[in-house]
């Protein structure tokens, strides 16, 4: 069995045995910079043996594919607008796949929408910034930073 575990904001993550359920606190500080994929393989006290991943984000990505349509703004004027898709979300952004390449910078802002794809098609509209940019792939973060955006947070769990 393999186990996926999220490191907190103290570069931390707890390991739970499937098993007898014991918990045990690891600092990850030291592979928290890391490329890799980190994998510890672990053994309880009850004689339970399994493999955890290290994630090195500090959120869930759900892998998805759902179109939707961009506007790049700037000064509350659209410079560019065009259609794209989301190809990975989590609680703090998304990742697009652009229809066509466009000159877009990091810190550029995006006025993005999509359908999720849950049982009422739920319409999602957000601000994005845009933290890095590969050909036609362009990672964003949520600009309105909300505490927890409760549609997204029960799309993400399911």
């Amino acid at each position: 069995m393999v186990e996926r575990v999220y490191p907190s904001a103290s570069n931390t993550v707890n390991i739970i045995c499937q098993e007898c359920k014991k918990t045990k606190t690891v600092d990850v500080s030291k592979i928290a910079n890391t490329s890799r994929t980190v994998k510890i393989k672990s053994t309880c006290s009850c004689g339970h043996n399994w493999t955890t991943i290290i994630e090195r984000r500090r959120q869930y990505r759900k892998i998805v594919n759902l179109p939707g349509t961009y506007d790049h703004v700037k000064d509350e004027k659209v410079l560019d607008r065009g259609g794209m898709k989301v190809v990975d979300i989590s609680g703090g952004g998304v990742r697009l796949k652009l229809n066509v390449e466009r000159n877009l910078q990091v810190g550029d802002h995006l006025d993005i929408e999509f359908h999720i794809d849950d049982s009422n098609r739920t319409l999602i509209k957000k601000s994005v910034v845009v933290r890095n940019v590969n050909g036609v792939y362009v990672g964003t973060s949520f600009r309105l930073a909300v505490a927890y955006d409760p549609v997204l947070g029960y799309y993400l769990m399911n």
